[in-house]
């Protein structure tokens, strides 16, 4: 069916929260007809897509400032809840709709949701429009010389680069107005109980973030002003303000990866910075070459081998991991940082996550779904991804046997301890020489720390070099059984 300017188009948010480079949004608007913004709480497609507590915390939080800026246009945002296309058929029911435009998603289990969608209303005589807009990239795009997919990043960020101008599609403007379409009920978003309350956790997460439209372009002109230029030099370094913190506002669609790669090209200078930021934006497009190519990366191992790695099963160790109180103070401190604030600095994702499954020798499947749950970035290709990465499981890994020292990597990227202080606050006052390793502080300097071990600060609760071992002897148990 062929829309007109009669009859309203259905635009159905999901992951792009937003009014600038939207395709779904533009391309209706360029119909002249009548536009009815919709979003849908929908169930969860399987338990590893169901949203975490903090990730709600900012869906409640970019949804007022989406229905703020669409009402400034002259359109009201219409929430419904429900399976997707009971909600849809109900609403081109209300609204004789004709038309329904979206931008796509990627998860195995939303594209099949999709297919679906499409095809049964496209049989009820629906014009069904589909768009890029999370990605920069269709996953089955970037093909090796046979055909194939990538399954190392260096080699498809050389044939992503080259062929860069074909594929970064260039960034649309937001429109300027809206035609609303015919008025259709829609839920209060308070109704939904997104927001924590009893107890009200998210006073950390609401010091921390803006999430919304406005939000994430403030942020990354911010980046690109004051930090992009020395990102190759302070991304590794927790204590600083060195990376772009663009995550959760990809996360939720509310700037496009298109407009970051273009604002970036036209705004910063060509710096080793700028081009190690890229390096990062085409990795996020990497994890989803590899979701979309590989299926289940959340739940099974990339590399069938570590089917038989013979993880440990100890829930205190699990918990004491999860709450930052392990007895290393770079773990500790991300792990705080996390509950705090919804977010870690990368490098100290790395090395809690070397930490799990390798001092502790716990499945990193726990640590996907703690990741999942307490992350306002959360996402279903990158944090799968990164989680097998640190593993060893994963495309492109770092070897197992390449296990993280959690005192050198606190000496290295945070030798004052300022990030450890902040986070740990317990350890404040001892000096950096012991700060990664206050175990080894002599007795008068814990006394002046007012740092009792055991007490008022865990001991270790593993020692580093035996759980090293055990990590290798496992490793090499797995190898055994795999051969």
């Amino acid at each position: 069916m062929t829309t007109t300017t009669s009859s309203p188009i259905i635009v159905w948010f999901r992951r792009d929260l937003r009014l600038d480079d939207n395709l779904a949004l533009k391309t209706a608007v360029e119909t002249d007809a009548p536009i009815v913004p919709l979003f849908i709480n929908e169930p969860a497609p399987a338990p590893h897509l169901e949203l975490g507590g903090a990730q709600k915390w900012w869906l409640h939080k970019t949804l007022e400032a989406l229905a703020a800026k669409l009402n400034e246009l002259g359109a009201d945002l219409v929430l419904q809840s429900g399976d997707p296309l009971d909600v849809l058929k109900k609403v081109i029911a209300e609204t004789n709709a004709d038309a329904v435009y979206w931008n796509r998603r990627y998860t195995p289990e939303h594209i099949e949701i999709d297919t679906a969608l499409k095809s049964s209303l496209k049989d009820d005589g629906i014009d069904v429009k589909s768009f890029d807009g999370h990605l920069m990239h269709e996953p089955t795009q970037v093909k090796t010389k046979t055909g194939g997919f990538y399954r190392v990043y260096t080699p498809f960020w050389k044939s992503f680069y080259a062929a860069r101008d074909e594929i970064v599609r260039p960034a649309i403007d937001a429109p300027d107005k809206l035609t609303s379409g015919t008025g259709v009920a829609s839920e209060k978003l308070e109704d939904w109980k997104l927001l924590p309350t009893k107890p009200n956790w998210s006073g950390g997460l609401a010091e921390t973030w803006t999430p919304g439209e406005a939000g994430a372009h403030e942020r990354l002109a911010e980046f690109l002003d004051n930090g992009v230029s020395q990102y190759d030099d302070e991304r590794d370094l927790p204590s600083t303000e060195g990376t772009s913190r663009l995550s959760p506002h990809l996360t939720f669609g509310e700037i496009s990866p298109s407009r970051i790669w273009h604002t970036t090209l036209d705004n910063a200078a060509d710096t080793t910075g700028r081009t190690t930021f890229l390096k990062e934006l085409v990795w996020r497009e990497f994890s989803y070459h590899l979701l979309v190519n590989t299926g289940d990366l959340a739940n099974g191992n990339y590399n069938a081998q570590f089917d038989q790695f013979p993880w440990d099963e100890n829930e205190e160790r699990l918990k004491a991991w999860q709450k930052g109180a392990t007895g290393y103070p770079i773990v500790d401190a991300g792990m705080r940082q996390l509950y705090q604030t919804g977010w870690m600095h990368n490098r100290v994702r790395m090395i809690v996550g070397s930490f799990l499954v390798k001092h502790l020798l716990l499945d990193w499947r726990h640590g996907e779904r703690w990741f999942w749950d307490t992350l306002v970035d959360a996402d279903p290709a990158s944090n799968a991804a990164g989680w097998q990465w640190v593993a060893g499981s994963g495309a492109d890994a770092a070897p197992y046997f390449r296990i993280f020292n959690p005192m050198t990597q606190g000496e290295k990227f945070d030798p004052k301890g300022e990030y450890v202080k902040r986070f740990v606050p317990e350890l404040e006052k001892v000096p950096p020489k012991f700060i990664h390793k206050p175990w080894e502080a002599p007795k008068n300097i814990l006394e002046y720390a007012d740092v009792t071990l055991g007490a008022t600060y865990p001991h270790p609760i593993v020692d580093h070099q035996q759980a090293r071992t055990r990590a290798l002897d496992a490793y090499q148990t797995m190898r055994g059984k795999a051969a």
